[in-house]
């Protein structure tokens, strides 16, 4: 297995970060990283999206239900008290947009990867990954955080 570093890691932070700062109007401020579980409690909710193409895998944003409802409120330009559909929608395409600026990134400097549709995900789940260990970066913003886990390998 092909170890990623800095080169592969940094695309993904510095397209969450643009992101969530260009559709929340919000400073993020990238935290430590480490390696950690990829195991969430009742009140989380979990976008995921797969990765293929040079580098395989997924990669996770999750967030606490008040963190997803912040977010979900500055997208939408209202106040989100619960996740509906439409605060759901607006979440599965931060995800999108992230991976997809993500994507752009890697193609100028050569590196080829497709994204699947994002998923997703309310309650207490697990994500197990037999190939490849989470990195977890917490992004911190307005009181909110969102980690974002890459559980990725290089082909």
């Amino acid at each position: 297995m092909a170890t990623l570093n800095a080169e592969h890691i940094n695309p993904f932070l510095i397209a969450a970060k643009k992101v969530i700062q260009d559709m929340c109007f919000v400073e993020v401020s990238i935290q430590k990283p480490g390696l950690k579980e990829a195991d969430f409690g009742p009140d989380t909710w979990v976008i995921i999206i797969g990765v293929t193409g040079e580098m395989r895998g997924q990669v996770l944003l999750a967030m606490a239900e008040k963190d997803a409802c912040n977010i979900a409120s500055k997208m939408c330009m209202t106040e989100v008290k619960s996740i509906d559909d439409f605060s759901a929608s607006a979440l599965s395409e931060l995800g999108n947009m992230i991976m997809g600026n993500a994507a752009t990134v890697f193609s100028s400097s050569g590196v080829g990867i497709d994204i699947t549709p994002p998923a997703l995900s309310h309650g207490k789940v697990s994500f197990t990954n037999t190939y490849a260990k989470s990195l977890c970066v917490p992004l911190s913003f307005d009181g909110s955080v969102v980690e974002l886990y890459l559980a990725l390998r290089q082909e």
